[in-house]
């Protein structure tokens, strides 16, 4: 019998063990040392809450389902009902093609057809790589159509560190300004995170404060890679997500409305750019006929 997630690509290195889907192309599972980073799914179910999600060709919340693109306008089927957006991209149901399988590294890839609302040619590679360090995955996008198309890209772990909540852990987002948004998730203004609960340059334990927010002006390390860290002040474990200059946005959200999230875990999704770009433009990737665009993001851990 196949899983909902279909076929399970697991990759292992020394203690490390990941497991990637063929339905969605996304990550299910990811540990070190013998402790769960990543706030997964079981194999006899699908993903729920976006979890391990590849969120491609937009990420988050798009108004209405819709927006103009080169002077035509494209309506695209309301995904998420409640907010009336579309919600999250095109292919985190859509089954890849295993490329590559090793005993440390798995590459995915799937092509998207042009469809009603996105009417362009997308052929993706994702490559899923534990070393170390931890792990790395490389995401590629090539337009192998004939018109420009609109691009974005995410991705949607939830990090933990075997806590009850995430309200003991010490987090770390080196963002100088944070997104907020109106009633059904859309942005209304970019502030500065100064003197507001959304100040966490400085590693503080989250509490019980309520996170739904993307962050932006990120402090970078000399390889222009930022770095989100949640730590466990008590059990002494730590994870950090880190990704390259191609994400200038992050998303953080501690999963309140969702009843099996609930705070259990954190959402650290790195963003190429903010909710309802299709509609605003903002940070919006124009990707020409035969052009590739690259990200590249990963997971470190810190297991004693």
């Amino acid at each position: 019998m196949c899983a909902p997630s279909g076929e399970q690509i697991e990759i292992v290195f020394g203690d490390q063990r990941a497991v990637v889907v063929e339905v969605g192309g996304g990550l299910r599972a990811y540990s070190a040392g013998g402790l769960e980073l990543l706030d997964g799914y079981s194999a006899e179910g699908p993903s729920t809450s976006a979890r391990g999600q590849v969120l491609i060709p937009w990420p988050n919340r798009l108004e209405d389902g819709s927006y103009e693109f080169d002077g035509r306008r494209h309506q695209l089927p309301l995904t998420e009902p409640s907010t009336e957006t579309a919600i999250h991209g095109l292919v985190h149901s859509s089954p890849w093609t295993v490329a590559v399988r090793q005993p440390a590294r798995a590459v995915l890839e799937h092509v998207v057809d042009p469809q009603p609302g996105y009417p362009f040619s997308l052929a993706l590679r994702i490559e899923y790589m534990l070393w170390a360090g931890g792990l790395i995955v490389y995401t590629t996008a090539t337009n192998v159509g004939t018109d420009p198309c609109p691009f974005g890209a995410g991705a949607h772990p939830y990090l933990t560190l075997g806590t009850a909540t995430v309200d003991s852990l010490l987090l770390r987002v080196p963002a100088a300004s944070v997104v907020t948004c109106d009633e059904r998730g859309l942005p209304v203004r970019t502030e500065a995170v100064e003197g507001t609960v959304y100040d966490f340059r400085r590693p503080r334990r989250i509490g019980t404060t309520k996170l739904d927010n993307a962050f932006t002006e990120l402090e970078r390390d000399d390889g222009m890679l930022a770095h989100v860290e949640l730590h466990d002040p008590d059990g002494g474990n730590g994870v950090t997500l880190w990704f390259d200059e191609s994400f200038p946005y992050v998303l953080v959200f501690t999963g309140d409305p969702l009843p099996d999230v609930d705070r259990r875990s954190l959402a650290v999704e790195p963003m190429t750019c903010p909710p309802n770009a299709f509609r605003t433009g903002t940070a919006l990737i124009r990707l020409e006929p035969g052009r590739s665009v690259t990200t590249v993001w990963g997971i470190t851990p810190s297991v004693r």
